[in-house]
This record gives C-alpha cells, sequence and structure tokens, in this order.
C-alpha cells in the first residue's frame, strides 16, 4: 500500500469507541480530517465526535469491509480486536500499528515471549496451562507472585495475588481460563510509564521516533488514579526508560503509539510490565500539557506525517474521575472549574458506574507541589 502521507481532508478510520477513540478524533477534526468509527455500542464517546459509526460487533466481517471502503487509513484505541477482524481489513485498507503488532501485544504470553526473546527487562515468568503447572511456576518463582490470564487483561481484571496460604486449586479454578502467565511479584519504588511514536520512516531515518516525557502513575484498586509529569526521578533513569520504550516500539516495527509501562524497583532497575500500542490513560497529560498530544502525534504518525515536537510545557497532574464521582448526584462542575489551572475532560457517557472511567482532568502549575494542593481542593470539592 501507499506510503504517501495521508492529507489533512482525508478520512480515519478508528477501531473501537472509547474515550482514547473520542480525543483521537478531537486531535483529528481539529488538524481538518474526517472520522469514522467502529464500536458495538451505539452513541460511543468516538461517535459522538465522528462523522459515520458502525453500530456493529467487530465480527461483522461485512460491515468491516464497508467501513474500509470509506477510509484513507485504519487505526485502533484499544487492543481486543479479534484477529479476523484485523486479517479481513489488511488488504483493503492501511492498518497501523500493523496486525502483527496488536496481535502480539493483546495477549500477555505473546507479550512476555516477545520481550523476552528480545532481551528486554520483564519480570520473571511462568506460561502455565494446568494446576500442575501453576504448582510448578509458584514453586519456581516464590510468594508472593500474581497469576494473569494470557487475554482481555485490564485495570487488574483477570489478576490474582498469590500468597504462601492461598489454595491453589482454588486460584486455578477461578482463573477459569486455558492459559495463564505466573509473573514474580514486583515490590518497585514506582510505577512509570512512555508514550513513543514511531513514523512511517522509523526504520530508515533519524527524528522519526519520538518519546513523550515519562509519567510517574498511582493506581487505586488497580485502576490509574493519577499520572504526573515531569516525572520525579532521576535524569539517568527518564532517559533509560525512553530509550526502552523506543527500541521496543522499532522492534515490533510500529507505525502510531506504543505505551510503555514499567516498574521501577528498589535498586534501580526498570522492568517492562505491559504494552499498549495505542495513546494510553497515562498520557492524558499531553493534551494540555504539551506542544503536541499523544492523540495528535498519533494522527501524524499513522498519516505518514512529520511527528509533532513533545516537549512539556508546564508541570502537570492528571486525575481519572470515576463512576463514583457521580455517587451524590451531578459533580460541582462550577467549583471545580474555578481553581487555577484546571482542565476538565468528560467522556461523554451518559451511564455513572463504580470503576468506569468517565472523564479526568489536569492541573497545570509551576510546579507539581502547587499542582498536588490544587487537586486537593478539587478533590474536596467533588466530595461534598
Amino acid at each position: 500500500m501507499s506510503t504517501d502521507p495521508i492529507l489533512p481532508g482525508s478520512t480515519i478510520g478508528c477501531l473501537g469507541g472509547g474515550q482514547l477513540g473520542r480525543m483521537f478524533a478531537l486531535a483529528a477534526r481539529k488538524m481538518g480530517y474526517r472520522v469514522h468509527t467502529v464500536d458495538p455500542t451505539p452513541d460511543s464517546p468516538t461517535g459522538q465526535i465522528s462523522d459515520r459509526e458502525f453500530s456493529v460487533p467487530f465480527t461483522d466481517i461485512a460491515t468491516l469491509l464497508e467501513f474500509a471502503e470509506g477510509v484513507h487509513v485504519v487505526t485502533y484505541e484499544f487492543e481486543n480486536i479479534p484477529v479476523a477482524a484485523l486479517d479481513a481489513l489488511a488488504p483493503k485498507v492501511a492498518l497501523r500499528p500493523g496486525r502483527n503488532v496488536l496481535y502480539t501485544t493483546q495477549n500477555r504470553r505473546r507479550e512476555k515471549e516477545f520481550l523476552e526473546s528480545n532481551n528486554f527487562p520483564v519480570a520473571p515468568f511462568r506460561v502455565v496451562q494446568d494446576e500442575a503447572e501453576l504448582r510448578a511456576a509458584v514453586a519456581a518463582l516464590g510468594f508472593p507472585c500474581v497469576l494473569k490470564t494470557a487475554d482481555f487483561g485490564y485495570d487488574g481484571k483477570g489478576q490474582q495475588k498469590i500468597a504462601a496460604e492461598s489454595d491453589l486449586t482454588a486460584v486455578w479454578q477461578r482463573h477459569g481460563a486455558r492459559t495463564g502467565v505466573v509473573e514474580a511479584w514486583i515490590s518497585f519504588a514506582a510505577e512509570l510509564s512512555v508514550v513513543v511514536a514511531r513514523g512511517l520512516s522509523g526504520a530508515e531515518g533519524e527524528g522519526q521516533t519520538l518519546a513523550f516525557p515519562p509519567t510517574v502513575n498511582e493506581h487505586e484498586n488497580h485502576i490509574l488514579a493519577t499520572s504526573v509529569a515531569p516525572a520525579p526521578l532521576a535524569a539517568s533513569i527518564v532517559a533509560r526508560a525512553q530509550s526502552i520504550a523506543s527500541e521496543i516500539a522499532a522492534r515490533l516495527e510500529v507505525i502510531g503509539l506504543l505505551a510503555v509501562e514499567f516498574f521501577l524497583t528498589k535498586r534501580g532497575e526498570l522492568l517492562v510490565n505491559e504494552l499498549a500500542p495505542r495513546p494510553h490513560n497515562s498520557g492524558h497529560y499531553s493534551f494540555d500539557a504539551c506542544v503536541t498530544s499523544q492523540f495528535e502525534q498519533q494522527l501524524r504518525a499513522v498519516c505518514g506525517l512529520p511527528l509533532g515536537e513533545t516537549r512539556l510545557l508546564s508541570p502537570v497532574l492528571m486525575r481519572n474521575l470515576l463512576g463514583e464521582v457521580w455517587a451524590n448526584g451531578t459533580p460541582d462542575w462550577p467549583s471545580l472549574l474555578a481553581l487555577p489551572g484546571l482542565r476538565l475532560h468528560l467522556y461523554g457517557k451518559s451511564e455513572p458506574r463504580t470503576g468506569r472511567k468517565m472523564g479526568h482532568y489536569c492541573v497545570l502549575s509551576p510546579t507539581l507541589e502547587q499542582a498536588w494542593e490544587i487537586d486537593a481542593e478539587a478533590q474536596k470539592i467533588l466530595r461534598r
């Protein structure tokens, strides 16, 4: 397929209708592109911003082919897309990142084995397919450790911590899948992530792989709560994280974005935890605080345009807004928006639910200390 730039005025196809697609579509429309989206749920967050929404399952190959006829390139905003859908689209329209990138990263076993075989730093792990293999893996890795599903895991779903007193028979029965990955438990000093973009000429020329500033992330109940940039880490660790992320993107031959989540051990070692070949929750800060957002960068990369500058314009704190915020009714948005430097993003989801990401805000301040102070005021307002 042609590698000529796909210019403004063209139509971009997006697989997935969530908030990541919504913000991607906003960036695309700002630059004069049209957007078509596929998502099983009508009136999805991305569909609300799109010129055309195909509300069908990803297994509806006939509609996917119709969708492909009307777009110049296809990208995606989440990983759990059936490979059969990708195989149907790939001969018809450019798919960026490509089918093999998604195939590798949507399965934890394939992802871990890719990282290990290419000598990227990962926590010790074992692949298990029955209770006996689980017992052998736990014996090899020690306590505590964690059993994860190979497929469809996000926000801590499909994970079980295994302690010395755990009933391994019950653990395997709860697992309920044919394959699992057991990982050694990492006692980390920090969790961080890097979003890296790789353009069409990334394999041939300089300057076509660019990493965003890393964020340090905090999770609550396995869901990302806050991300801050610049990461309060040594410059050598920041540079190493960006370098590893860029190397992984090159090895995977990504055209688009790749988010790399890391553990920083207490000994100062970086271990790759997970990959996501798309925009990432921890990169939302870039919408307000970088020269180029991760969403515009995704657009530039998949359209074969020059990548944008990733420079951070201000210290920033990003906090997710989950459905719990609506427990006492509509939040006091006017009071929240009166706080200095606070930028609110809501995703157009109609039904708040516990643990559901409904939006986020960013606080831009001269220092991270001031951003945390404003965030504390914001949390008081939201808890009223």
